[in-house]
């Protein structure tokens, strides 16, 4: 039969779409879909549907020509970022300063790094469908916390030096002394130290740097707390336990930055005292990436649990009594203390933690200790063939790294080394240092000595350990870490804990504010290639000019669908490019004399991160609030800008909002801040509301953060990694993030100043350990924009926008819509209003979210930026079967719920309160429910596809805070 003769029928499922094109792929819904989907809207196109929501007076300016290239199909985009990468020099990089190659088993790259099932998921703010990622992260704070020797760990931080920070504000938060000054050790890492010294600066820290090897712990200044790298920078191995006795007997605190792979052969730092331990997990089996992502961690002693930053996984029991994991003390972060939190990070570096944990469980306590001896014995050997040579070891003892004083010569031998193929670490005319890894080998060390003109000694080498801090105790005690030697075992384990666990491979994950959408197999292709992975922060620019025309292309695409003139890519989370912005801000009017700018106004709906930041900034945060219909009152606002004129530093603004509504009065706000001297930050999470329609710096803004791994396509990996990119206008660039390690390197941002032959330069605070913050994940947004081009990022703002809408109209008679802008549209989501139902029967949004997962799906935002509410954000990547299977689970819930009213049931004994339903629940013996078991797990068939069993009950949240348990339960708990 000819295909006349069909019609054509046979490619029916491709109606109204082109069957090629990496658009087309990407945008969820067809043109057919698209045409019934604004049918039940009320407009005629994509576009009229989107010109009529977003404000006339912010339109995106036309006519300029673009500087983002016509798309390319994904071949050619793989294409052109080969030839970027084979302009990136794979050098054996010896740099060491806090990032060292590692090797990444197999099993766990195939099997987490580009696996979507761990990849793709979000943070487990539903623990009930995160129980897989949740045992990752509790096997993660277990390593931390043992090999620290210490009670409690975090599950990540954003890298080490951030950490160090966090630590540094713990210890002023935590301890009893008056002073106003913290104690740095002087041979800790640069960017470490400048770090510190500029977060210190933001919030009236008085730093104190002291030679502590030469220090007499009885001379040891008053301090609220001391910091030290353990081992330190020039790598020797010291005893710390009189200086952390000297700060202890000042009221203060220790933070020790540890090396995780040191403490297997050395004594941990709660061994001798230490408070807080903080550092990396690099070295565990994650790529170094050009600085990143990596996942940075803490642990503390106990009585600082309440203290901690960030995420903390803790175990506690289901409705049926049995043990489960969930987040723990989450009334210390950013999203309920706002300016009160611990912190104000938000998405850490969860997949890296998984990683991480998972090179643990792979190698176990011995095969970890055995790689660490394997490295030192290198490093012992090169030590032994210094000391019969001209040159002199200035660290008598050592892990992993030599201080080589070479009196005049260390420049010619640290090029020579480089053309053997090696990097090591200029220190100055006299000195270099040189740090062996994982991956050194014999022959690495004989080709380092024949650089150097020395010979290896035979037999074994003297160690560089001082005996009396050789490490006695046990770690990695708990059979997780002791089980999976094989990889048949280890493989099993991965799918094991991915098969618990709720991810967009499954389904829709519908999470307002959250943006989660296709991470594209193409655009995440490139992460592991070696010449990405394998290069080190710091290596020199002509090793890395492949990366840094990436960074500039990125840069300058992104300064243009934002309208601003400089982006900065260094903050490696939104809650840093926050920070990093308002830092900005506030150096703006420092260098302007105006010290006194110090109130930071913030509408009542913002994310909870903005407070949180302006606090780290340096700033005080004045309220200001919204009206009936969820906009920033305009009354109000001139009310605050009038009262705090002289102190106006800034105004944080989200847009769209965060009630999911364009706000019309956008430009009468931004010039009311304007007029009294303030900056205007325009929060960038809502930006695939906006991409293609509208650019913050048009309509006023100063400066904005974007998320890569919302707008960008940058993948959630369950909580982080993220990217935060920084954008400002020119007058605020000198102050957007500088870094002391940063490659010199010609860089523009290909918008308007730079069009006319100006770069600018970046000199403000450093916000991240590397001067790129995560390079190694910027192909997939550079993949991304280059595969979509400006007009397909328009048409994916176009079908966000539609598909919200779309959502909103279908349940509006269902559940209020909360908020509309004029016209009664919203922007890429919106916020379904419980509460009437919770009055009228007793449903709370929290039974509504966990009867969603027997229905097989995520649950929206809850209580956010509204309690008792759900915020749906579908984003343009669903197609319309699957909106509609969203949207016929939250009417067929109503529909429950109607039960409770009429009667049926108790809401204690309805199936909305059971739910979650697990399959050994149903298949028990006993039943007691009013409802049927088939109710209770297949309430609608129809909407039942690849039926999704969580593993556990509803988890009572209370119970894991009252018996707070942080680490490994034992293996009979789940007997």
């Amino acid at each position: 039969m000819s295909l006349e003769q069909t019609g054509g029928s046979v490619f029916g499922e491709w109606s109204g779409r082109a069957a090629h094109g990496f658009v087309d792929r990407h945008i969820g819904t067809t043109s057919d879909d698209q045409a019934a989907m604004l049918a039940v809207v009320g407009h005629d196109s994509v576009e009229s549907l989107v010109r009529a929501a977003v404000p006339d007076s912010i339109h995106a300016a036309s006519g300029a020509e673009s500087t983002i290239p016509a798309p390319i199909g994904e071949k050619e985009a793989l294409a052109e970022l080969r030839s970027l990468a084979d302009r990136n020099r794979a050098s054996r990089t010896l740099l060491g300063l806090g990032y060292y190659d590692t090797v990444t088993p197999a099993v766990i790259q195939r099997n987490v790094l580009e696996n979507p099932s761990w990849y793709t998921a979000y943070t487990p703010y539903q623990p009930e469908i995160s129980q897989g990622r949740l045992e990752a992260l509790i096997n993660f704070q277990t390593m931390v916390a043992e090999l620290t020797g210490l009670t409690t760990a975090n599950a990540s931080m954003l890298d080490e030096g951030t950490a160090v920070v966090e630590g540094m504000l713990l210890a002023r938060r935590a301890s009893k002394a008056t002073s106003d000054a913290f104690v740095v050790d002087s041979d800790a890492f640069p960017q470490t130290k400048a770090l510190l010294a500029g977060r210190a600066a933001a919030v009236g820290i008085r730093l104190v740097e002291l030679d502590l090897a030469s220090t007499d712990p009885a001379e040891l200044p008053e301090s609220f707390g001391l910091f030290v790298q353990y081992p330190a920078a020039t790598g020797s191995v010291r005893d710390l336990e009189p200086l952390v006795a000297a700060s202890h007997a000042h009221g203060g605190l220790v933070v020790v930055a540890a090396d995780l792979l040191a403490l297997t052969l050395l004594r941990a730092p709660g061994e001798f005292g230490a408070d807080v331990a903080v550092g990396t997990s690099q070295r565990f089996g994650v790529p170094m990436g050009f600085g990143g992502p990596h996942a940075g961690y803490m642990a503390v002693r106990t009585g600082l649990e309440r203290q901690l930053p960030g995420r903390l996984v803790g175990v506690s029991q289901d409705a049926d009594g049995q043990p489960a994991y969930r987040l723990s003390l989450q009334t210390r972060e950013q999203h309920i203390r706002r300016e009160k939190a611990t912190s104000n990070i938000c998405t850490a570096q969860v997949l890296l933690a998984v990683m991480a944990s998972m090179y643990a469980v792979y190698h176990g306590p011995w095969g970890l200790r055995h790689i660490a001896s394997r490295v030192h014995g290198h490093t012992a050997d090169l030590a032994a063939a210094l000391a019969d040579s001209d040159l002199e070891i200035e660290n008598d003892t050592f892990f992993d790294t030599l201080q080589v004083f070479a009196s005049g010569r260390a420049e010619a031998l640290v090029s020579a080394a480089r053309e053997r193929g090696f990097l090591i670490h200029l220190v100055d005319a006299d000195c270099f240092r040189l740090s062996f890894d994982e991956t050194t080998t014999h022959d690495d060390v004989v080709a380092v000595a024949e650089v150097l003109g020395l010979e290896l000694p035979a037999g074994d080498s003297p160690s560089g350990l001082p005996d009396d801090l050789l490490r006695t105790s046990d770690y990695l005690t708990h059979p997780v870490f002791r089980t999976h030697r094989s990889e048949t075992s280890m493989m099993r384990y991965l799918k094991h804990l991915a098969d618990k666990d709720y991810a967009l491979d499954r389904g829709m994950i519908p999470l307002g504010s959250c943006t989660m959408k296709l991470n594209a197999a193409t655009e995440m292709a490139a992460v592991t290639w070696p010449e990405f992975a394998a290069v080190h922060p710091f290596a020199p620019a002509d090793d890395v000019a492949g990366y840094l025309d990436l960074i500039g292309q990125l840069e300058g695409w992104l300064a243009e669908v934002t309208g601003y003139d400089t982006v900065s890519l260094q903050p490696n989370a939104g809650s840093q490019g926050e920070l990093a912005g308002l830092l900005a801000i506030r150096g703006y009017h420092l260098a302007n004399g105006d010290a006194d700018r110090t109130v930071c106004l913030i509408p009542q709906s913002a994310h909870g991160t903005n407070a949180a930041s302006a606090v780290l900034a340096g700033m005080r945060v004045v309220v200001v609030a919204c009206d009936e219909r969820g906009n920033v009152d305009l009354d109000d606002l001139r009310a605050r800008v009038a009262a705090n004129a002289s102190e106006l530093a800034a105004l944080m603004i989200t847009y769209p909002s965060t009630h999911g509504v364009y706000e019309h009065d956008i430009r009468d706000i931004t010039d009311a801040v304007h007029e009294a001297g303030g900056q205007v930050y325009v929060d960038g999470a809502n930006l695939n509301a906006l991409l293609g329609f509208a650019r913050f710096g048009e309509f006023g803004g100063d400066v904005s953060h974007l998320n890569l791994h919302k707008t960008f396509c940058i993948p959630h990996g369950g909580g982080g990694p993220g990217v935060g990119p920084v954008a400002a206008k020119a007058h605020l660039a000198p102050y957007l993030p500088g870094h002391p390690m940063a490659q010199q390197a010609d860089r523009r941002t290909g918008a308007a100043p730079a069009a006319a032959g100006e770069r600018l330069a970046h000199a403000g605070v450093p916000v991240s350990s590397a001067p790129y913050g995560s390079p190694s994940i910027l192909p997939i947004s550079w993949a991304y924009v280059r595969m979509m081009g400006s007009e397909g990022l328009a048409q994916a703002t176009g079908a966000a926008v539609l598909a919200a809408n779309y959502v909103a109209v279908r349940l509006r008679d269902h559940y209020p819509v909360l908020y509309a802008g004029e016209g009664g549209l919203v922007a890429h989501e919106c916020i379904l209003d419980l509460r009437p139902l919770r009055d009228a029967t007793g449903v709370t949004v929290d039974d509504v979210a966990k009867r969603l997962v027997d229905y097989g799906f995520h649950s929206p935002t809850m209580s956010f930026p509204v309690a008792g509410t759900l915020m749906v954000e579908p984003t343009e990547s669903e197609d319309l079967a699957e909106i509609d299977r969203f949207v016929d689970a939250m009417i067929a819930i109503r529909a429950e719920a109607e039960q409770v009213a009429s009667g049926r049931f108790a809401v204690e004994a309805s199936p909305l309160r059971g739910a979650p339903h697990t399959a050994e629940s149903v298949i028990s013996g006993e039943w007691s429910h009013d409802y049927t078991r088939d109710e209770a797990v297949y309430p609608v068939r129809s909407l039942v596809r690849g039926k999704y069993w969580p593993p556990v009950r509803r988890i009572d949240q209370a119970w894991g805070d009252r018996n707070l348990f942080c680490a490994c339960p034992p293996v009979e708990a789940f007997a």
